[in-house]
């Protein structure tokens, strides 16, 4: 299995191909038309992010050690960013989550080129996951003593 930096990697690689920013909005939006579809039953409002100027969902579930994620958003942009994140993010330990380095957003330029309302919404998504990361790792931690 690909370990997080290796898939950071990917995504910086996958971006280096690009010099004109309007072609990586391109392909953001084209990560996000792959994003599946969240299931009407996790559009609650316990799942919204808030921070998002948008409408954003996040479903976490637990299984097996490891964190599994869902998404969605209303808007094409936002759904596109979520869908890296989720890329990075899903399937991994507690650990995993909180030891990482994302390094992914300054090396493409998406610190430099998202609006202050879409980086914030950003940062609020993955800081949501960091939050369950260590909610869980505590919950395990506790459940092995």
């Amino acid at each position: 299995m690909q370990t997080i930096n290796d898939i950071q990697q990917e995504i910086i690689d996958e971006f280096s191909i690009f010099d004109d920013w309007m072609d990586k909005y391109s392909l953001i939006i084209e990560y996000g038309n792959s994003l599946t579809k969240l299931d009407d039953k996790y559009k609650i409002r316990e799942n919204v992010i808030e921070g998002c100027q948008s409408r954003v969902w996040l479903q976490t579930d637990y299984r097996d050690g490891k964190l599994h994620f869902q998404a969605e958003s209303d808007a094409i942009i936002v759904k596109g960013l979520l869908a890296l994140v989720l890329r990075i993010f899903s399937n991994r330990t507690p650990n995993e989550i909180i030891d990482t380095d994302l390094k992914f957003m300054k090396e493409i330029g998406l610190t430099d080129h998202l609006s202050p309302t879409r980086s914030n919404g950003l940062l609020s998504v993955i800081k949501q996951i960091r939050y369950y990361a260590i909610a869980f790792k505590a919950k395990e931690e506790k459940n092995n003593n």
